[in-house]
């Protein structure tokens, strides 16, 4: 049966963004803000990704910030989107969502991603050791799912043994999608940054998907930009900052998050410009009946049980009216 947008989940990927002329700690403020509004929109889950030596991301301690939204609500899962498991021994990562699982029992998700979430110099940084490239992340992840068996091993994760904790997969291209249908996880793909890769992606998942004791037929989250105002054009106005932010990306020239601009075409030039039409292709931007109809075309052509949604919106108010929207918008579909 052809899913719609009434058949699926919807739940928010946060970046904890930090505006020009802000600090981290407003923008924590903002996170918890946004997660208890979040939690009485309907939203499923709130996941925080892992970022690091990024001046306009304030997520990069995930496991303590995910503790701070666990603390601020309290029904909404909340997880990682994700864990860049090669940044970390998989041990702490066990013991760290044990202690939140204990602390917020049936609430917490791990999300696991294979990449550093930085560049080259600071993933050294964090890893002190220069052959930590991710070629061993299928043992990595064996070791840390081991650690939640309630199996007695030498070496435990105290607490994390024995808890159940669920395990998702994160991905842009095909290796993490092959590898989460192989273990029979759920896989959220990256749509967000990677839109040209979505549809084999989830194609290699599901045709690669082998049941497993936490799931028995493949589930798949897809993530998604998604800025939503009352009309089309302050809607692509707020997604200048977006904008902005994958401008710094393409230029190595990274800041905090920018206030919107009228006219994108006066920053960058004709060549940035296609660029970034590239990576945001699968983004949705627009009013209310442009988010319903661009969603409604999205979900078909995914068949997608869940989206998590990225808004990368300067002002706190308007990011809030447009999560706002996209929760009416999918409630009255």
């Amino acid at each position: 049966m052809n899913k719609t947008i009434q058949d699926i989940a919807y739940s928010i990927l946060d970046l904890v963004p930090i505006n020009k002329g802000s600090d981290a700690n407003v923008s924590f403020k903002h996170s918890a803000d946004l997660a208890q509004h979040a939690e009485n929109w309907g939203y499923k889950r709130y996941w925080l990704a892992e970022h690091h030596n990024k001046p306009g991301i304030a997520s990069s301690a995930t496991p303590i910030l995910i503790g701070h939204i666990a603390a601020n609500t309290s029904k909404i899962q909340v997880g990682s989107g994700g864990i860049m498991l090669p940044n970390h021994a998989p041990l702490v990562v066990a013991e760290q969502f044990g202690t939140l699982e204990s602390l917020f029992p049936g609430r917490i998700d791990l999300g696991i991603g294979r990449a550093p979430g930085t560049d080259q110099l600071t993933a050294y940084a964090l890893r002190r050791n220069a052959k930590s490239d991710g070629h061993d992340f299928p043992e990595q992840l064996e070791e840390l799912r081991a650690y939640f068996s309630p199996v007695d091993m030498k070496v435990n994760a105290i607490p994390g043994k024995g808890l159940q904790i669920p395990i998702w997969l994160l991905g842009s291209s095909g290796y993490s999608a092959e590898l989460a249908g192989k273990l029979g996880l759920p896989f959220a793909f990256a749509n967000h940054f990677s839109p040209e890769n979505t549809l084999p992606a989830l194609d290699l998942y599901r045709n690669s998907f082998k049941p497993s004791s936490m799931l028995q037929k493949p589930y798949v989250m897809i993530g998604t930009n998604i800025v939503a105002a009352e009309t089309d054009e302050e809607a692509v106005r707020r997604s200048t900052s977006l904008l902005q932010h994958h401008l710094g990306l393409i230029r190595n020239q990274q800041t905090s998050l920018q206030p919107p601009v009228d006219d994108i075409d006066t920053l960058c030039s004709s060549y940035e410009k296609s660029i970034l039409e590239q990576k945001l292709a699968g983004s949705i931007i627009g009013s209310r009946e442009t988010v319903k109809r661009k969603l409604e075309k999205f979900v078909q052509e995914t068949q997608t049980d869940e989206i998590i949604i990225n808004s990368q919106i300067f002002d706190h108010e308007a990011r809030l009216q447009s999560y706002e929207i996209v929760a009416d918008v999918i409630r009255n579909a």
